[in-house]
Parts: structure tokens; sequence; C-alpha cells
């Protein structure tokens, strides 16, 4: 069935409501007949498992703020009882603990698959952009979300973080105090922290429908990185892609249930299970791992880095600059559009971007490493030179490649290197007809 027919159902009832309200129509024709590219992998999971997520992060947490109280007297103690007196608390606190890490993961692997098969390239570039501003109010979302228990790695990380807000220049003093609401992180930090934890997930969620809608507007990106040339390029997205999905569920849905049931804080800090205090401060402070790479960034500028004394320390200093850093950091990513200038997208045909891209997963996962460690060296030196390689990557390396590389050859559709990988037969000589007409 085509995507643009009028779908016949079964049902009288779903056929009244279809004739009013399209719903179903549009579902039939969004999640049912819309073509695919036939050659995409499992990489092309994470989009959904992300969606998944996010709807399990918005349920349990609508439940646990049912019983969560939003005061710097009784949060801490709050979260002891859904863990111990609320019935299911411990499940619905650990699911959406790490339901967080999990997010972040599926969303570094989403973004890593976009940037190796290139599917930031026109004509999808605002797609890519939508994307990076999830990643942002993701970003903020976690670190409201993770002041809430009010630990003592919540108070400090919080006491930090909003910090470094002052760094900016004449208005800096005063994004901070109207970020605590006060003149130190305390009840009224805690309640606008809470309000808008609870509020930014249906931000996302806005912002995950236009990512969505941008996606079936310009088509999904394939592996080969070339437009589908007609019907023979693509198959529905049910029941293909509804089972290759499922797949991809069930091992992900593994993986989930060990950390909730067999390793819940593994990927948390013991010090938040200690009373916030004010008067002892942590002998590290360290944000939750998936701002690692970021706040490693943030901590490679100091005023003894030959790098910041040379190029910009009689503009700004260090904390400034490394302030600048960490928010630069994202912004090139959402400029990589524009900053790759080769004409092809697949890094299958592109065997010096490979490595830039391989390279640069690599940087990041060295940068949140030493993210984690102390602020001493070899530590610190490791951290300034991974820095420098993050954005020498993107803003050098990236465009230049683009103008001297010489791209492999690309095939003329999607279905030529499944042909000639081995459709002999009677199997081979059908599909190279249908590749003919």
């Amino acid at each position: 069935m085509s995507s643009h027919s009028a779908p016949t159902f079964k049902n009288p009832m779903v056929r009244w409501i279809d004739s009013r309200l399209p719903v179903f129509s549009y579902m039939h024709a969004e999640y049912g007949t819309f073509p695919m590219p036939k050659n995409l992998n499992y990489f092309w999971n994470f989009g959904a498992l992300a969606m998944v997520v996010l709807v399990v992060m918005i349920l349990t947490g609508i439940m646990l703020a049912m019983q969560y109280t939003a005061h710097i007297d009784y949060a801490f103690d709050s979260v002891e009882r859904i863990m111990r007196d609320v019935n299911y608390g411990w499940l619905l606190r650990y699911v959406h603990m790490n339901g967080a890490s999990m997010f972040f993961i599926v969303v570094y692997i989403h973004m890593f698959r976009g940037m190796y098969y290139g599917s930031y390239k026109q004509p999808r570039e605002l797609l890519w952009l939508l994307g990076v501003v999830i990643l942002v109010l993701m970003m903020g979302t976690a670190f409201m979300g993770y002041v809430l228990p009010w630990g003592q790695m919540s108070f400090w990380g919080a006491t930090v973080i909003t910090n470094l807000f002052s760094a900016i220049p004449i208005v800096g003093d005063s994004i901070v105090v109207w970020l605590w609401g006060g003149f130190s992180v305390d009840n009224p930090t805690l309640n606008r922290f809470f309000a808008l934890h609870y509020l930014l997930p249906f931000v996302i969620l806005g912002v995950v429908i236009l990512h969505v809608i941008a996606l079936h507007v310009t088509k999904s990106n394939n592996p080969d990185g070339i437009d589908v040339r007609g019907p023979q390029d693509t198959v529905p997205f049910h029941p293909y892609f509804t089972a290759k999905d499922s797949v991809g569920l069930g091992v992900f849905l593994m993986v989930f249930a060990f950390f909730v049931f067999f390793a819940p804080n593994y990927m948390g800090h013991p010090d938040n299970y200690i009373p916030a205090d004010p008067l002892v401060t942590p002998a590290h402070i360290v944000p939750e791992w998936y701002f690692l790479g970021f706040y490693a960034i943030l901590r490679s500028f100091t005023d003894d880095w030959w790098f910041f004394a040379w190029f910009m320390s009689w503009i700004m200093d260090a904390k400034l600059a490394g302030v600048l850093a960490m928010f630069g950091a994202i912004v090139v990513l959402a400029l990589l559009p524009w900053l790759d200038t080769s004409k092809v997208r697949s890094c299958r045909y592109r065997p010096i971007q490979k490595w830039v891209i391989i390279l640069f997963a690599v940087n990041f996962v060295v940068l949140s490493w030493v993210g984690g460690q102390a602020a001493e060296e070899p530590y610190v030196s490791i951290a300034q030179w991974s820095t420098l390689l993050y954005f020498f990557l993107l803003l050098v390396v990236v465009p230049v490649v683009g103008w001297i590389e010489r791209p492999r050859p690309l095939p003329s559709s999607i279905s030529e290197p499944v042909l000639k990988a081995g459709g002999g037969g009677m199997a081979g000589a059908t599909a190279a007809k249908m590749e003919k007409s």
C-alpha cells in the first residue's frame, strides 16, 4: 500500500473517529507505510530507544513527584522514605535514576551515528540543530534532578556549577543570585530546581516531536549516505523496522534491568547518600558521569596553562575562559553541518573522515575519564591536550579534510552494494531487474 493511499480500517469505531479526526490515518502513514531505506543497521535503533527512555522518565518522574518534598529540611528524608516505605518506591527511584544514565548513553550513541554517517548534512541541518537543543535541555534537566536528593554531591555540585555564571562580566553575579533565589544554595534554589526539573521533560518532549516531524519531512539518512532512488530502495516502516526496533529494545531493556536490579548505584556517587552539609566540603566534587567530558574542558583552563597564558589571559580570566569553552564545545557541535565541507555524507566512503570521527569519540571518552579524576597531574595536562584536540578536530581538521579528501566512489543506489555482495541465482536476477526498472 502506498504511503499516500487512504487506509481502510475494519473497526467501525476507528473508522468513525478517523473520519472526523484522522489520527489513525496519520499514524498509518507516518509509522505504518512510511518508506524507510532498506539498508538501515541497528545504529538507527537508538532514536526510538531515546523516545522510550524519555517516556519512562516522565512517567516515573510524575509518580516520584507525588512523594517528594522540595524542602531542604525534608528532601533527603523524603527520598529515603520513597526507598523504604512507598510501595515499589525503590523500583521507581532506581528506574528514574538509572534512566537518566541510559538516556544519555543512547543519545550519545545516536549523535555518534549521526556524525559517522553524515546525518547532519544537507537537507538535515535543522534536524541536527534540534537534536543539539534536546541535548542541552537534557543537560539542564539532569543537573537540576541531581540536586533534588539533597545529598552532599547534590548540594556542592549545585554550588560549584551555579557559581560558574559569576564569571560572566557585569551580569554574572546577578544571574547567580537569580538562580539561587538568594545569596546561597538554599531552600528557594531547591524549590525552583524542582519546578524546572518537572517542567523541562515536557519541553524536551515538544522538541522531540519537532525533531520527528523534521525527520519525516527530510526522510531518514542511511549508512551509504545517498538519497533513495525509488520504491526498490525502501521498505515500509511496519513490519520491517518495528520488528528491528523491537530486537534493539529487548537488548536495551535487559541492560537497563541489569543496572536497576543488580548495580543500581554503579553510575552514581556514594557521597550523595550523605545529607547535604554546607559546612563540610567533599574531598572531590564531581558531576554525574555524563557531564564529565564537558567538566574536564571547564577545568582545563588554569592560569598556568601555556595555551591560556599565550592566547587568552590578556582578554579574560581562566574561569571565564573555561566557562566559554564548556559551552563552546556544544556550540561547535551545532555548527557541524557548516564546518563539514565535503559533499559526501557517509564515512563509509570517506577514508580520512572516518578516523577523524572515531578519534573524536575516543578523545571525548578520555575527557570524560579525566573529568572524574582529581584536578592534579597528570590528569590536568591530559585534559588540556584533549580539550585542544576536541576543538582542533571540529574547527580545523573536519573542514580541511572536506577540501582535500578524495572519497571512494558512491554506489548508484542503496540496492547496488547488496547486489554486489552476492545476490546470485533467481533472487539476484529479480533484484537486478528491479534495479534496472
